[in-house]
């Protein structure tokens, strides 16, 4: 089990380091292929890229603090609903409704 570990140890800089460069160099080829020429943008160099790179993660990755990282989400969900009376359940649905917007009834029929 502790020889796992050290490789892991060992392995885990080399492949961050891996995905910085491979990423920054990947990001600065795009920008600096596309940009200047669609809109007139200046090109970065390897270290814009890398930001660049960085703040979409943060911007958009979120980090990994929530979502993907939540595998029983749905579990757990799936269990409380099972626990629910109906009455609590209609009350979830109208709150579901409420914040995700009006939906149809599932045996509605559309109108053409």
């Amino acid at each position: 089990m502790k020889k796992k570990w050290i490789w892991i140890a060992f392995l885990a800089p080399l492949g961050i380091a891996l995905f910085i460069v491979i990423g920054g160099e990947l990001v600065m080829h795009l920008w600096n292929w596309l940009l200047p020429p669609l809109f007139g943008w200046r090109q970065i160099s390897f270290w814009q890229a890398v930001g660049l790179l960085a703040l979409c993660r943060i911007l958009f990755g979120g980090l990994g603090m929530r979502g993907s990282h939540r595998p029983n989400g749905r579990r757990r969900m799936a269990e409380r609903w099972e626990q629910m009376t109906p009455e609590e359940r209609e009350k979830a649905r109208q709150g579901f409704r409420g914040r995700c917007g009006p939906s149809e009834p599932r045996d509605a029929k559309p109108t053409t």
